[in-house]
């Protein structure tokens, strides 16, 4: 019992602690402060942040689903027990937590999105990413309905799509 609890907190903790936690800097030896960079210049710092956004997204959801598989599996084990009578008070907050993780990526997948339909050098990616928040949205409707290793599934198929967006990025 507390196991389960210790890993849906992990699940939950995990959604923002594998986010990039210091900024990585290169250095110019041909260009002053003084100078602007150039438009390719800074497209290319747009495109590699973008790139960035969505690696942290795919980072954060594999993890989540390599740890999901084991704690669906003892969710969905306590749920058969409490049909039978042992009901577990601690199962429902663990669930409550799944769903808010499931929620949280698709806030974070929606804002993304936003981010890539909004800048225009990554509009022409936004086509590959299009339907990610979809895909999230209905993993989330599938973890409301307690079926979270269908959710879990549905989530794979939105980590390929970010994974096909890197790969149109390159």
């Amino acid at each position: 019992m507390k196991s389960i609890f210790l890993l849906v907190c992990i699940l939950v903790l995990s959604t923002t602690s594998f986010a990039q936690t210091r900024s990585r800097t290169t250095r110019r030896g041909t260009q002053s402060s003084k100078t602007k960079p150039t438009a390719s210049q800074a497209a290319t710092e747009v495109k590699t942040e973008g790139a960035t956004r969505v690696a942290n997204q795919i980072k954060n959801l594999t993890t989540f689903l390599y740890l999901l598989g084991g704690v669906a599996r003892e969710v969905e084990a306590l749920d058969a027990a409490a049909k039978s009578g042992q009901v577990s008070p601690t199962n429902e907050r663990n669930k409550a937590q799944l769903k808010a993780s499931f929620e949280d990526f698709r806030v974070g997948l929606d804002q993304l999105e936003i981010y890539f339909r909004s800048t225009p050098e990554l509009q022409p990616y936004y086509v590959k990413l299009a339907g990610s928040a979809s895909g999230a949205a209905s993993a989330e409707d599938q973890a409301s309905a307690g079926h979270f290793i269908q959710a879990g599934r549905t989530l794979i198929g939105v980590v390929g799509r970010l994974a096909d967006v890197l790969v149109a990025m390159r």
